[in-house]
């Protein structure tokens, strides 16, 4: 895999006090997202169809650092929305890594060439792109003409200033393995340390529900995109555990640890995951120790269902790599099996039916903004009012 090895000891030697101290629940990876509020509107998402207060809002440079304090987790993701649009996300990420904890930025790239002298090369950053596909699959997916053409500049300059740059992508039910797997070859020779994959997730606020996958289709394909790279030999790399991909093959009977990567957004942390909002709490403690975990997960509850998504499974796949070594390292060397039966798939005939308590929660959020407004800020002086100034206060 792609992980450097400084990451993969870190992430290892996390897991290993935790089993020691006895810890069943903690968490990998922080989901912190600052602001919902993106430049594009992309089918299978439903961040940005929040009331325009809800979109204003910002979590503080003070707020995130807290919520990193709080968690403790080895690693920190910042999704959004689209992260560069918040003014103070250079002071936000420089806050992590010197804490020492690992960073995927990710973002969709529009503005990341003009915001790239906000940050500075580290081991402990990456810049984690946002790619769905070559050229016609991606601005489609995205539904946004030059998207593509756009974030592949974007990548070629990062890689050339000597960041760590990983692309992400998610697949739809209309992805073809022939073209996952052409797209796999282009991306590796962008110079980038990998890819993140993952299958998509209906999330309850996508504007369109029938691009996702379900959990056979994701197996099938999956297969289908590995066969290919085992018949031609294909170097692919790719930025994940080589058990989760096993997993997606249909080789692994995992279920997932939702509380692998708690969520910290503007509404507060989010139970029970980065995938499902069904309640917000003030603080991590509150979070792990009030979330009913055990009531979430494929053939437990009706929303999770189809999921097999990096965020909920990755963290099983890690656990799992930590406790059997010599199993992972035999898929890291022989591949996934793309032939063949796969493991047993959890039976849904106990699970429970979805609630659908969302806009609860965006209903008093927004009576909590209404009866205390944010002052507006007084604007920053600067001394000298830079080209580079400029053009980022035009994209914020």
């Amino acid at each position: 895999m792609a992980v450097p090895f400084i990451q993969q000891a870190r992430v290892g030697g996390y897991i290993l006090k935790q089993k020691i101290l006895g810890n069943k629940r903690y968490p990998l990876v922080l989901m912190l997202e600052p602001l919902f509020k993106c430049n594009l509107a992309c089918p299978g998402c439903g961040k940005i169809d929040y009331p325009k207060p809800i979109l204003d809002k910002r979590l503080s440079v003070e707020e995130c650092l807290k919520a990193v304090d709080e968690c403790g987790a080895p690693i920190v993701s910042i999704p959004g929305g689209e992260p560069l649009i918040h003014k103070e996300i250079d002071q936000i990420v420089e806050g992590i890594v010197a804490r020492k904890k690992f960073v995927y930025l990710c973002t969709n790239a529009l503005l990341l060439k003009k915001k790239l002298d906000l940050f500075k090369p580290s081991p402990y950053l990456t810049l984690s792109i946002h790619l769905d596909g070559l050229k016609e699959e991606h601005d489609h997916a995205v539904a946004q003409p030059g998207t593509f053409d756009r974030a592949v500049e974007a990548i070629k300059e990062a890689v050339k200033r000597g960041f760590r740059v990983t692309v992400n992508c998610t697949l739809f039910n209309n992805a073809r393995a022939d073209k996952a797997a052409e797209f796999f070859d282009f991306v590796m020779g962008l110079g980038v340390e990998g890819v993140t994959v993952s299958p998509g997730y209906a999330y309850e606020r996508a504007p369109a529900q029938d691009h996702f996958l379900k959990r056979q289709e994701t197996k099938n394909l999956f297969r289908d995109v590995f066969r290919r790279g085992k018949e031609s030999s294909r170097k692919w790399v790719f930025n994940q555990s080589s058990l989760y991909l096993d997993f997606l093959a249909g080789n692994q009977d995992y279920s997932c640890t939702p509380w692998g990567n708690p969520t910290r957004n503007v509404f507060g942390w989010q139970k029970p995951c980065y995938l499902i909002g069904e309640g917000y709490v003030g603080s991590f403690k509150e979070l792990m120790e009030t979330t009913d975990w055990d009531s979430y997960g494929t053939g437990k509850y009706e929303k999770c269902a189809n999921c097999m998504v990096h965020c909920g499974f990755e963290p099983t796949a890690v656990n799992d790599t930590v406790a059997h070594p010599l199993k992972a390292l035999k898929v890291w060397l022989g591949g996934f099996k793309t032939e063949g039966d796969m493991a047993p798939e959890i039976s849904l005939s106990n699970q429970r039916p979805a609630e659908y308590v969302f806009e609860t929660h965006v209903t008093k959020a927004l009576a909590e903004i209404h009866e205390n407004p944010t002052p507006p800020k007084r604007p920053k002086v600067t001394l000298v009012n830079t080209t580079a100034n400029r053009e980022m206060s035009k994209a914020s």
